[in-house]
């Protein structure tokens, strides 16, 4: 005969106890998506460092899975003004840097049409993993890497903030509407604890495909040029 193990209540009562407390009661949001959270100290370079280690240490992700290279950053991170970007495409990838292709020469020039250049600014994008065939980051992905670009524009602490296309936009001003109706104009924005002034303009990769809207990007180009930094 099988002799049943009676389990003791008061330890069923405590467990049950536990599991209604912590799995159902509990309101806090379960995060899939395990990440390295760290305080930003007053050390720039150490803490781009431990995000850069964050973002290497990405589990389960086939934008990195099938990527070259992490795109993580280019220019002066001492820099007022940071622009963002969607993504690296071919060429970074395979450099590693971002806006190093056929987009990244214009943005070069329209840097260059205000007096200003990559010693000047900082870049990063979104996503830091090229997507196949360049295709747009899912809604997904942009999720996933959010928390990581957040916290790379609060440890750069920038006064300007460029957002380069619609995709940087929606992820990070939350607006799902055309970018025609939101470039031009400063946004106050605050990323953890950075106070930062926004502007939305085009792409350089737009540009290339639409010569015309370029006259409009020169405009959000002299708001910057013209923006004082205090």
């Amino acid at each position: 005969m099988i002799k049943k193990n009676n389990p003791n209540p008061v330890k069923l009562i405590k467990y049950y106890q536990f599991i209604n407390y912590n799995l159902i009661y509990n309101n806090q949001a379960i995060n899939r998506y395990k990440k390295d959270n760290f305080e930003i100290s007053v050390d720039k370079a150490s803490n781009l460092e431990k995000l850069k280690k964050s973002i290497s240490n990405i589990k389960n992700c086939s934008l990195k899975n099938n990527a070259s290279n992490m795109v993580f950053s280019d220019g002066n991170p001492k820099s007022k003004i940071m622009l963002i970007g969607e993504a690296p495409g071919a060429n970074e990838d395979q450099e590693g840097l971002p806006f190093v292709g056929r987009a990244g020469a214009l943005l070069d020039k329209m840097l260059a049409a205000i007096n200003l250049d990559r010693k000047k600014v900082y870049i990063s994008n979104i996503i830091n993993y090229r997507p196949p065939d360049n295709r747009r980051p899912t809604d997904e992905e942009i999720k996933r890497y959010l928390p990581f670009i957040t916290k790379h524009i609060e440890i750069i602490n920038p006064k300007i903030l460029v957002l380069l296309g619609s995709t940087a936009m929606n992820a990070l001003i939350g607006n799902e509407v055309v970018i025609s109706k939101m470039r031009g104009k400063w946004i106050e924005k605050k990323f953890g604890n950075c106070k930062t002034s926004v502007i939305i303009t085009f792409h350089p990769a737009f540009l290339m495909r639409q010569p015309a809207q370029k006259k409009m990007a020169w405009t959000d180009l002299k708001m910057i040029r013209d923006k004082k930094i205090k």
